[in-house]
């Protein structure tokens, strides 16, 4: 390891143990890792300052510069206090605080609601616990001006983060994102105002939860499936998160009626003691509601993530299987009913748009297309789908917009993933599937025979602290340079996007520019036989994602594990093509 980078990290633990500010449980994790032979720790902690990105801060827990803890906390939000305070110097404004189940949650939440009422700023704190969607609710209909939510999302246990959202109740975009940056940069922790003003928080709870269901209400398309279906037998996991009262409520105000919950995953723990990883893409954190599915012989099990933004959907194969439906799959399933049933309903109108992320599935473009519905392409995160909802609004109708990463928003009263409104959306497709005798299953062959199979992979190439950084950062350089694929897996790449330089380059080299709002780090390649890979570093983690779609044909359930099994194959000749 690099000794002067050792010395700048032992420099920068010995300020925080010669300051004043800090407490005596901070300052004796640090001095153990400077007693550590082994400095790894010590540099991971303290070679760089957590970033305070567009989206906020996320970050292992822990006491130094690059781990989230509560002076990090502090200062990024007396910096968004300055900022706020900058954008609306006439006074009187408010902010709404919340947080999930993540160990110090409650007390990364205090912190913050402190800060900014010290800074003048009325605050509305959750007396506990409460979803990420419902944040972004309470800042829309309390008027408010911004917003923070702790939470790390799906991320292991050892990582918390905070969430900034804006007066729209969306993550904060340009140019706000940029302005908070620079005064969160600005402070030290000598500027923070901790000492907070109780007359300036007010604690929020039931009163808001009740006007959330009722907004959530708004996404439901045919009541009279639900009403016919009301038996619909349903299993839930909250995934020891926030969603474990509020989805089941939900549930029943939609008219669902036989809702079965995993016991052991109603508990409140940070430490996520019935999973390796609270995230609904990976099939292990399923077990459970799977196995209380078969013993309940349920139609279908699905799962919220820990703030509950995020859904799974688990439901049978013909062979009576638990099969989970991955995120693009639940994506295209609601896109799919969403389009078929105002149609039928004579809801959908000429105005009427939905929204996807450049590295979901193009099923839903086909989709769109088909019925003459407008799609539009956003960068992935959902502050993105949020925009496009707030550059149309009182011309333009939303109806729908979601992710692969098993993210969607089926209305617009929120603007971010909502898994409360889309945990009882899925409930009333299932229940739709139901009335013609069919699973859930059976109505993803239906739209892969209708509108052609598509198979999906992410490959996530995980590469931890600074060395791993700077490996990321050299394979999109080689990417963009030196090691740019020709073709992929034996097919000739097509078009390549680079959403960096804003441009698109074809086969001949011809060059076109990009219609995005903003530059982003993510490169994608089309290729002759349909085959579609983003490559894209993670905000939020120490990884570089490869989002790769295979097309495939498929004319009936029974060819479709086939299918399955045959671009699993073409999957991994992209990876060995491409270095993986």
């Amino acid at each position: 390891m690099d000794n002067e980078l050792i010395k700048k990290c032992e420099a920068e633990a010995q300020k925080w143990l010669a300051s004043s500010v800090y407490d005596k449980d901070t300052k004796a994790e640090i001095q153990a890792m400077l007693d550590n032979e082994d400095k790894t720790q010590l540099v991971d902690a303290f070679y760089q300052t957590l970033e305070f990105g567009t989206g906020g801060l996320r970050g292992i827990m822990g006491a130094g510069t690059n781990r989230m803890n509560k002076y990090i906390v502090a200062m990024a939000t007396q910096g968004f206090a300055n900022y706020i305070n900058k954008a609306f110097p006439e006074g009187g404004k408010s902010v709404v605080v919340g947080h999930d189940c993540r160990n110090n949650g409650r007390m990364f939440a205090e912190t913050v609601a402190n800060i900014f009422s010290a800074n003048g700023l009325k605050v509305y704190l959750f007396e506990s616990l409460r979803p990420t969607p419902e944040i972004s609710f309470a800042i829309r209909h309390l008027g408010a001006v911004a917003g923070v939510n702790v939470t790390a999302s799906h991320n292991p246990k050892e990582y918390n983060g905070y969430k900034a959202y804006w007066e729209d109740g969306a993550q904060v975009l340009a140019p706000h994102d940029k302005g908070i940056i620079d005064e969160v940069n600005k402070v030290a922790i000598e500027d923070v105002k901790f000492e907070g003003n109780p007359d300036l928080i007010k604690i929020i709870g039931g009163e808001m939860d009740y006007d959330y269901m009722q907004a959530v209400k708004e996404a439901m398309v045919d009541q009279d499936v639900i009403l016919r279906q009301k038996d619909l037998n349903i299993v839930y996991s909250p995934m020891h998160g926030t969603g474990r009262v509020i989805i089941p409520l939900c549930l029943r105000s939609w008219g669902f009626q036989n809702i079965n919950v995993v016991p052991e995953q109603m508990v409140i723990d940070g430490n996520f003691p019935t999973v390796v990883s609270p995230n609904p893409e990976n099939a292990e954190a399923m077990t459970l509601g799977m196995k209380l599915g078969t013993k309940l012989n349920a139609d279908l099990v699905i799962a919220s993530d820990p703030d509950a933004d995020r859904l799974a959907i688990v439901c049978r194969d013909p062979k009576g299987e638990w099969i989970i439906i991955n995120g693009n799959q639940t994506c295209m399933m609601f896109c799919y009913y969403i389009i078929k049933n105002k149609q039928a309903l004579g809801q959908l109108k000429p105005t009427d748009f939905l929204v996807k992320t450049i590295v979901t599935t193009e099923v839903i473009a086909e989709m769109a297309k088909k019925n003459n519905v407008e799609l539009r392409d956003c960068y992935t995160g959902f502050k993105w789908i949020a925009r496009e909802i707030a550059i149309s609004e009182g011309k333009q109708k939303y109806i729908g917009g979601g992710e692969e990463s098993f993210g969607f928003l089926p209305y617009d009263k929120v603007r971010d993933k909502d898994a409360p409104a889309s945990i009882c959306l899925i409930c009333e497709i299932a229940a739709w599937a139901k009335d013609q005798g069919k699973t859930l299953y059976d109505l993803l062959i239906d739209i892969y025979k209708e509108y052609g199979f598509s198979y999906e992979h992410t490959i996530n190439v995980v590469r931890p602290g600074k060395t791993g950084a700077d490996e990321i950062k050299q394979m999109m350089v080689d990417f963009r340079g030196a090691k740019a694929p020709k073709d992929i897996a034996g097919s000739k790449i097509v078009c390549t996007k680079d959403f960096q330089a804003l441009t698109a380059t074809d086969s001949e080299g011809n060059v076109t520019k990009l219609d995005m709002p903003a530059t982003s780090n993510v490169l994608q390649w089309f290729c002759e036989d349909g085959t579609k890979v983003s490559v894209r570093p993670s905000g939020t983690e120490p990884k570089i994602k490869f989002y790769v779609e295979v097309k495939g044909q498929i004319g009936c359930a029974n060819c479709y594990p086939g299918a399955v099994e045959d671009a699993k194959k073409k999957v991994e000749a992209i990876k060995a093509s491409l270095g993986l």
